[in-house]
């Protein structure tokens, strides 16, 4: 569901997370990470982790995971207020997660955008939505990804508005990168994040994209790779203004964040390769990708 993908590292979607890819936007306690914060990480990724599988896992219905979701919030709220946690549904997830709130003041309202991006997957997807524009989109990886990366700067203390506006351009780039990257899956599973100005400019509608009859229909090729070539352009240049970020943070934060930023910029390059045709194909990067993520991370 949402991703955005720690500073999401790139895994394969777009996970800051030591190559974890069932909650994609994290660096869990990867070697990478300094170990005084692996545990406030790990607490942050379990949060994040077991409300996506509220969100997305099995078949309850939409209202049920809504309420789920609601009993999960309340939690957050009492591991906030430093109520006692043990007695509450979740605490292998509340009880660390209220350390790291208490020792490292993290700031609540972050994790709860990332329970209403959740919230917003459940409507959304249950009502067949279809994002308006890119703005709209860009709206929701504001409460899905971009919570995270201030999270991740929260902790390594850094606070200055540069840096947190060029985290929140990594963090909606790596979002956006799994979008496209899974687009073929997503359709499937009826998530319509194509915005329909765009797909309106070109003639499209986002049916040309599922499985059936107009997915074999050769005369859309050309308008469904430009929209598809067209969003991910608008990724990288996301992608590209908050990079210096990388640069910035000092010792192993920041040599995390390089491979994030090139493991994301990656991901488009095989995008670029397949036509952008990832309505049909989902690329991935893996092993064999690590060195030439290393080599242009060190070149920087």
């Amino acid at each position: 569901m949402t991703s955005t993908p720690t500073h999401p590292t790139a895994t394969g979607s777009a996970g800051l997370a030591g190559g974890v890819a069932h909650y994609e936007n994290f660096p869990v306690a990867s070697w990478l990470c300094p170990a005084r914060l692996r545990a406030p990480v790990a607490a942050i990724y379990h949060f994040a982790r077991t409300a996506d599988d509220l969100a997305d896992e099995g078949d309850v219905p939409a209202p049920q995971r809504l309420q789920a979701l609601a009993s999960y919030r309340r939690c957050l709220e009492a591991a906030a207020a430093g109520e006692p946690v043990a007695a509450l549904p979740w605490p292998r997830v509340f009880a660390p997660l209220q350390a790291a709130l208490t020792r490292h003041n993290l700031p609540v309202g972050l994790l709860h955008d990332l329970l209403s991006a959740f919230e917003q997957d459940v409507r959304y997807t249950a009502s067949g939505h279809r994002y308006a524009s890119l703005d709209e989109l860009l709206d929701y990886c504001r409460l899905s990804a971009n919570p995270v990366g201030r999270l991740l700067l929260h902790l390594y203390g850094v606070s200055d508005a540069l840096s947190i506006g060029q985290s929140d351009r990594i963090c909606s780039a790596l979002q956006l990168i799994n979008f496209w990257q899974d687009l073929g899956l997503d359709l499937a599973r009826q998530r319509h994040y194509l915005p329909s100005d765009l797909l309106e400019r070109h003639g499209l509608v986002q049916e040309d994209f599922e499985a059936g009859p107009a997915r074999s229909r050769t005369d859309l090729d050309g308008a469904r790779e430009a929209v598809v070539g067209l969003l991910c352009r608008h990724a990288r240049t996301l992608m590209e203004e908050g990079a210096p970020l990388a640069l910035r943070l000092p010792g192993r934060a920041g040599w995390e964040l390089r491979l994030v930023v090139q493991g994301g910029l990656r991901v488009l390059d095989r995008l670029e390769q397949i036509a952008h045709r990832s309505w049909l194909d989902r690329v991935r990067v893996g092993r064999a990708d690590l060195p030439r993520l290393l080599w242009r991370a060190w070149r920087m």
